[in-house]
């Protein structure tokens, strides 16, 4: 695939790039991706770098990263002193990007370092944010599905609900992070933080390999919505408004069945009636103090000051 890449019709090789790779068991991939960058990015830009930041990974990736930096002077390697997660590897390589340009990719092959310039060609076109929307859907049938709603969902907390195709494969501006350089907290979304710089979002269809493996379960993508909503929107506390309301209303409705009821029948509906207006009630309450308590520990992540990130060494100039 690499040996048969030509740059597209368009001047790119005066941008300078820096590549951001979140690593975590990704020992295998790390020196095939390297070496297919290596052979693309020179073409497409005037200086580059490979920054590959090893999220505490328990395998032998950081070994991998230290020969990688040594063999080839344009890749960094960073090491953070535990995992901390996707998002926060990936925002601490950003934060450490020298170039105008950034590209943010997974590190499993999954975004082909040769569908880089189809990106860079839609942001020539006056755009601040591409994402590489895959041609087809990788996963299978419920994961898509799963996929494009978390993707509608964090399109609309963004902001920009155009742009439903967003993806860890994205290419932005480095001055961007301008906007987002004080954050600092453990729970982050690489995205949303972009939004706060720009509305300038759009995607582009590239060809996107079949995943061979994911660390985002079903479990972890749920997570991930709840995150999203209780993170950066206030959606959920407005939700809980409303159906506080309309629970008073229909206890209201409830109250003028039982007044109907005993004045015309004699009698009051009984037991089972009572118990499922209480669940009822009940269910609506802790669902409503289930919010609010999601948002308290959002709150109490950034009372306690954690770092999004901690380095613990780096390799490579």
């Amino acid at each position: 695939m690499g040996s048969n890449f030509e740059p597209l019709g368009y001047n790119s090789v005066s941008m300078n790039l820096s590549v951001v790779v979140p690593v975590y068991r990704g020992e295998t991939y790390i020196q095939p991706l390297v070496e297919r960058l290596v052979g693309v990015l020179p073409k497409i830009s005037k200086k580059y770098e490979i920054i590959l930041v090893n999220d505490g990974s328990p395998d032998g990736s950081w070994a991998v990263i230290a020969q990688m930096a040594n063999k080839y002077r344009q890749v960094r390697g960073i090491s953070l002193m535990r995992n901390y997660g996707q998002h926060n590897a990936t925002l601490c390589g950003i934060r450490s990007a020298q170039y105008e340009l950034i590209v943010t990719m997974d590190q499993d092959l999954q975004h082909p370092p040769e569908e880089i310039p189809h990106l860079l060609a839609r942001l020539e076109e006056g755009f601040d944010v591409v994402y590489g929307a895959p041609k087809k859907l990788p996963q299978g049938f419920w994961r898509n599905i799963l996929t494009a709603n978390m993707k509608r969902l964090l399109a609309n907390v963004m902001g920009v609900p155009s742009v439903q195709n967003i993806s860890a494969f994205r290419l932005f501006r480095t001055h961007l992070r301008s906007a987002f350089e004080n954050f600092q907290s453990p729970t982050l979304t690489i995205d949303v933080l972009l939004s706060w710089g720009t509305s300038r979002f759009t995607s582009v269809r590239v060809n996107i390999a079949p995943a061979e493996g994911s660390n985002y379960k079903f479990p972890a993508l749920v997570k991930a919505a709840v995150l999203i909503l209780t993170g950066y929107s206030t959606t959920p506390l407005r939700m809980a408004s409303w159906l506080g309301f309309f629970m008073t209303l229909f206890g209201v409705v409830v109250f003028l069945y039982v007044l109907v009821t005993y004045f015309i029948a004699g009698s009051l509906p009984g037991f089972p009636f009572l118990a499922s207006i209480i669940a009822l009630f009940g269910g609506a309450q802790l669902f409503s103090l289930g919010i609010f308590g999601e948002y308290l520990a959002r709150i109490f992540d950034r009372s306690m000051d954690r770092p999004s990130y901690v380095i613990h060494e780096a390799v490579g100039k």
